[in-house]
């Protein structure tokens, strides 16, 4: 469905625990369902490693390149050493054919965020950055004015939220 513009990049935030990839485990499925191409990029704070030690891309990797790919049938894999920490969008535009991408985490990055709430999971602050927050997700929640609230279990509700607002079928 994505034409030739750029792709929206939204944010789930939350505190540790708070169910974050469980619910977006639910809302790739709703929005795949409804005929949307869902990108995620999931943030980790510290050094990963992905390639599989004596593998031949992870050989070539310490040989020198500095970009390594693995395809077949249906799916490539691509790993790319950069300096820094690479920006959500600049992800993203590696991302061909996607109706949108989203975030687990980049708390900081200057994006629309939706919050996972949950109760007993640092709820007594907010984890979204000020004025970013778009929508908040959880159990129990005791909403903000002028901020949509959804339940944990409605994953639906917000993909129809995000259908609204950031998908151009």
């Amino acid at each position: 469905m994505n034409s030739n513009r750029a792709v929206p990049v939204i944010s789930v935030v939350g505190w540790a625990n708070s169910g974050k990839t469980t619910f977006l485990e639910k809302l790739v499925t709703e929005l795949k369902e409804r005929g949307f191409r869902v990108g995620i990029i999931k943030h980790h704070r510290g050094p990963f490693e992905i390639d599989k030690p004596g593998k031949d891309t992870w050989r070539m990797a310490r040989a020198g390149a500095v970009c390594t790919a693995i395809a077949g049938p249906g799916k490539v894999g691509l790993v790319l050493e950069t300096e820094e920490d690479m920006r959500p969008g600049e992800i993203a535009a590696l991302m061909p054919g996607m109706d949108i991408v989203i975030t687990e985490g980049y708390k900081q990055e200057c994006l629309p965020q939706i919050e996972v709430r949950r109760a007993g999971c640092g709820e007594e602050r907010p984890a979204a950055k000020d004025g970013q927050l778009v929508a908040l997700v959880g159990d129990k929640l005791s909403c903000c004015e002028g901020i949509p609230c959804f339940n944990i279990n409605d994953a639906s509700g917000l993909a129809d939220f995000i259908e609204a607002n950031y998908l151009q079928k």
